[in-house]
């Protein structure tokens, strides 16, 4: 049996160990999926040979020790960290897609190139590089609830900011009329929003693993270009064709669509380099915690 000693969990991540059942419990990370097996199955299987060494130590002082021994899990949470940042990266999504539906109802004309653009495109495709780490780290399952959560948190702010409309104003408040006709607009965009940002960040979900699990988790830059490329497309087309329809001339939606991909696009080559970075400073920052 060869021992991976890289840093990286390509396959498996040890979670930790089910309490008086002599249990190992371990996450699939291409999945996502959570599996609970005995210490001595996973001794005798390839789950051990893509763990860290960490990771093996623990496994291996609670099998000689019949299961008495505390392990790191036992003395200290490492994954208070890792759970920690979890949060951090719901929340930036949550964040990013709220401002992004607000802020679609200005249009910005840029003169020099003749195009009208909502100024929600140039913040929108980091929503991606979120989504790339949520599934990098913890999976395509905790990254697809992360998507969920940040659609039904988006929903609810819109619903209550509509029910506001319906309150006794104060007559002669000069902010009624443009509440009420943005918090309209917002709501529109957010049916046009919801449907592009699902389907978008689900095909980027679903191709960031796939390439994964081809590549063997190699090749960062390849599943992150590729899986945003082919999802900067279906949310520009679906987007601006659902939120504009009707209101602008199909010419002009196509228009915003094609500078909508070419701006996205250049985000998804430079995402290549914060999704490196990130990564590295996640694993130092977990690294550290497991020390502590």
């Amino acid at each position: 049996m060869v021992i991976n000693n890289e840093a990286e969990n390509s396959k498996y991540k040890l979670l930790g160990f089910e309490k008086n059942k002599n249990l190992v419990v371990i996450m699939v990370i291409p999945t996502g999926k959570i599996i609970k097996i005995k210490i001595g199955e996973v001794l005798r299987s390839e789950i051990i040979d893509n763990l860290s060494k960490l990771e093996i130590k623990d496994i291996y002082r609670k099998y000689y020790s019949g299961g008495t021994a505390p392990t790191t899990y036992e003395m200290n949470d490492r994954h208070e960290r890792s759970w920690m940042i979890y949060v951090a990266l719901n929340v930036l999504l949550l964040s990013l897609y709220i401002f992004t539906n607000i802020a679609a109802t200005k249009l910005v004309y840029l003169q020099w190139f003749d195009l009208v653009i909502p100024p929600a495109v140039f913040l929108y495709p980091l929503t991606f590089l979120v989504v790339d780490l949520l599934n990098e780290t913890y999976g395509l399952r905790l990254a697809r609830r992360a998507l969920l959560f940040a659609f039904s948190s988006n929903a609810l702010i819109v619903l209550l900011m509509n029910a506001v409309i319906y309150l006794p104003g104060l007559p002669g408040w000069k902010l009624d009329v443009p509440y009420t006709e943005v918090v309209t607009h917002v709501s529109s965009v957010l049916v046009a929003s919801s449907v592009s940002f699902l389907f978008s960040e689900y095909v980027n979900s679903y191709l960031l693993c796939k390439i994964k699990e081809l590549t063997n988790s190699r090749f960062l830059f390849l599943r992150v270009f590729f899986s945003t490329f082919f999802a900067v497309i279906i949310d520009s087309i679906l987007f601006c064709f659902i939120a504009f329809y009707g209101a602008m001339q199909n010419s002009d939606i196509l228009n915003m669509v094609y500078a909508q991909i070419a701006i996205k696009m250049c985000f998804a080559v430079f995402n290549i380099f914060p999704a490196y970075g990130a990564r590295s400073l996640f694993k130092r920052y977990i690294a550290g915690a497991k020390t502590t």
